[in-house]
């Protein structure tokens, strides 16, 4: 998977949606590899801001993923009032 840049909690969802599939889980087979129902994954997925950090992690760590924080390359206002 090349690397990609999620500015919001929709786009992280996408992220780990195409990370899933390609791994060739389903969202319960996910689930059960981070002990997190289905529905749980589905929030994670669709960008459910109220999925905890601790939840976010495990599941990325568990498709090979990590999150790399960096100044922002480019980006409007627009895409920070995007985030409220």
């Amino acid at each position: 998977m090349l690397d990609a840049i999620a500015r919001n909690e929709k786009q992280i969802g996408a992220i780990l949606r195409r990370a899933r599939r390609k791994a060739g889980l389903t969202q319960e087979a996910l689930g059960d590899r981070v002990h997190l129902r289905q529905g749980t994954i589905s929030h994670l997925e669709a960008g459910k801001p109220a999925v905890q950090l601790r939840t976010l992690m495990v599941t990325l760590s568990s498709l090979g993923l990590e999150i790399v924080v960096r100044r922002r390359t480019r980006g409007s206002p627009a895409d920070f009032e995007d985030l409220f």
